[in-house]
């Protein structure tokens, strides 16, 4: 293994799941930039942290998922026996071609940008009638009653799923991503998981079930017309993809509307500015995307030795794109990263990630967010936070979120 770098304190430069590093990442990854930009972690995978080796990874075809491959390696020959990595092979985000091409080919319809535009009046619709329950209490938990709300609704429609099934999503406890962590999960974390994945199929057999005999239009019915018609997705893959359309479709939407919202109140200035100049929504939600990023990080396989960032990697070995560091980078902010800037031009970050994989419901969140954050400054002009510079951040890396963001007016 190659040589890696450490500060003289012999803690680890990378250590994801410590409390500091949850609070603020954004110093650990200026140092990794600045020290060992290609760095090894304590686990042996590799880590990218600056833009243009982040860019590469993600869109050059020397790099894949490999996801079994990965697993494999990470905890041995049996892992793909357990029905949580098992599902989660299957699903389009770790699928390399032409797997992955066939399986997003099928859904990518009801993403496309007039699809999703159309949406727009329903998701106003949602946010006014989350407002005008919650206005007269004259206080709210940003996160469960409003960022939560808004998503878990948006893809419930998606979906297809009933009204009168949507309160256990609305309820249900947010602990999906740990299975994206780089910190190996316990024994006891995926029993724990996998008993999860069994009351989910259960759910979701159900509604299949009911869409066979009742077809809608939406993307449930579609999934299935597709399986039936030609065999094109198999009963496994049909369920390992909704089950990650209806995490993706709401989790990091969520932590985007958190993230942006705590952003602007601790820049009171940005804050203001947007407040003054509401047409800035659009481009606020970039820099929301790059400041603080939902998703901090992405993994690819070396499927060939690569060169990256002058260090050797060899065939089979993982790759850790920091998304959220390559956001940061001076290389390409090069006018102060680390402040909140939502007139700041040619922002383009990568939190939706980058090649084949590039996030499918990118657009979508961006819609949600800008109708969420600029109707809620609208309606409650004198909302505050109770305590906007000591946040309870959930206690993960990977998706970056607060558990909760209590605020009154």
């Amino acid at each position: 293994m190659n040589e890696h770098v450490q500060p003289a304190t012999g803690a680890p430069l990378f250590d994801p799941l410590a409390p500091e590093f949850i609070r603020n990442p954004y110093p650990h990854y200026e140092k990794l930039r600045t020290t060992d930009p290609v760095h090894v972690t304590q686990h042996g995978m590799y880590l990218a942290s600056r833009h243009a080796d982040v860019s590469l990874v993600l869109r050059d075809k020397r790099f894949g998922k490999d996801y079994p491959g990965r697993m494999e390696r990470r905890y041995g020959p049996d892992i793909m026996k357990e029905p949580m990595i098992r599902n989660f092979a299957l699903t389009m985000l770790q699928q390399d071609a032409p797997d992955h091409t066939r399986l997003r080919g099928l859904v990518v319809k009801a993403f496309t940008a007039r699809r999703v535009e159309d949406m727009r009046p329903r998701i106003q619709q949602i946010v006014d009638e989350t407002l005008d329950h919650i206005i007269p209490q004259g206080k709210m938990d940003l996160i469960e009653d409003f960022a939560f709300r808004l998503p878990v609704t948006v893809i419930c429609d998606m979906l297809g799923i009933p009204l009168e099934h949507r309160e256990m999503f609305y309820t249900g406890a947010r602990d999906s991503g740990r299975i994206l962590e780089p910190v190996p999960l316990t024994p006891e974390e995926i029993k724990q998981g996998n008993a999860r994945q069994a009351m989910a199929k259960m759910y979701f057999d159900q509604l299949f079930d009911l869409r066979r005999k009742n077809p809608g239009d939406d993307l449930t019915t579609q999934l299935l017309q597709a399986e039936e018609d030609g065999s094109k997705l198999s009963n496994d893959e049909l369920y390992a993809n909704i089950i990650l359309l209806f995490g993706a479709g709401h989790e990091t939407t969520v932590n985007l509307i958190g993230n942006g919202l705590l952003a602007l109140f601790r820049n009171p200035d940005q804050l203001a500015l947007l407040k003054a100049k509401p047409e800035l929504i659009t481009n606020a939600v970039e820099e929301f995307l790059r400041y603080d990023s939902s998703v901090q990080m992405t993994g690819r396989t070396a499927l060939e030795d690569v060169e990256l960032g002058g260090r050797h990697i060899p065939k089979g070995e993982a790759v850790l794109c920091l998304l959220g560091s390559a956001n940061h980078d001076p290389a390409v902010y090069p006018d102060h990263p680390e402040r909140l800037d939502i007139t700041r031009p040619n922002v383009r970050p990568l939190s939706f990630g980058g090649g084949i994989h590039h996030c499918l419901g990118a657009q979508l969140a961006r819609i949600e967010a800008e109708v969420a954050i600029s109707t809620l400054l609208r309606r409650i002009p004198d909302l505050r936070l109770d305590d906007a510079e000591n946040p309870e951040w959930r206690p993960t890396f990977v998706l970056r979120g607060l558990k909760q963001l209590p605020a009154s007016w």
